[in-house]
């Protein structure tokens, strides 16, 4: 393994990424899993690239250590709102149908814009147009996908690569819906991987320490 990768759960990610020409260092990493019988089954690992200038817009939190922050939503609040550019990787660990997934993220976003009251026409069509997107895909293991949410506008860009299979990619133009996949993967105490929310809580206070 090279100094230019991080593993996660013995999945190797790089540990910075370019978007728009800048690089993005990794600063938060962890898995999907699901206990069942004690039995640990791990689904997905992920990666958090933020720009680094994230950190100036996080300056009302030094001092905190990183477990204050895990617990702190506010915190990953200003995370989710900071105008810099976010990119998440999301690698397979264990199959899933791409129609599988695309439910879990549908449901799980529609049930957050139920609940402040954003759940409209026309969020319902561009969840659809997720879920399409996923409809057809099967993630063998070690399969990718992408989000990236430049800090210029409020989209987002999927896109998943399948061994053996060219990358496909669609664009998110709600900005609710953008929210809310940004807050299933990067909320606090209501995202989807606790491993993740506590990596980028104790690197994020380290950063702010510096």
């Amino acid at each position: 393994m090279g100094k230019n990768e991080v593993m996660v759960d013995e999945i190797p990610f790089p540990s910075e990424f370019m978007m728009n020409t800048k690089p993005l260092p990794l600063m938060g990493h962890g898995i999907t899993d699901i206990e069942i019988h004690f039995l640990q089954i791990k689904f997905t690992a992920i990666g958090v690239y933020l720009d680094p200038e994230i950190v100036s817009h996080l300056q009302q939190w030094k001092g905190k250590t990183g477990a204050e922050l895990t617990e702190n939503d506010e915190f990953f609040e200003a995370i989710v709102n900071a105008p810099v550019d976010k990119f998440l990787r999301v690698v397979v660990i264990k199959e899933i149908k791409g129609s599988q997934y695309g439910v879990q993220l549908e449901s799980a976003i529609r049930d957050r814009l139920a609940e402040v009251d954003k759940y409209e026409e026309e969020e319902e069509e561009a969840l659809e147009k997720i879920v399409e997107f996923f409809q057809s895909k099967y993630f063998k293991k070690d399969s990718v996908i992408t989000y990236s949410f430049p800090a210029t506008s409020a989209t987002a860009k999927i896109s998943s690569t399948i061994e053996g299979k060219e990358d496909s990619e669609m664009e998110v133009t709600n900005a609710n819906v953008v929210e809310m996949i940004k807050k299933w993967y990067l909320g606090g105490s209501r995202g989807v991987s606790p491993t993740t929310i506590s990596s980028l809580a104790n690197n994020l206070c380290a950063e702010l320490s510096k």
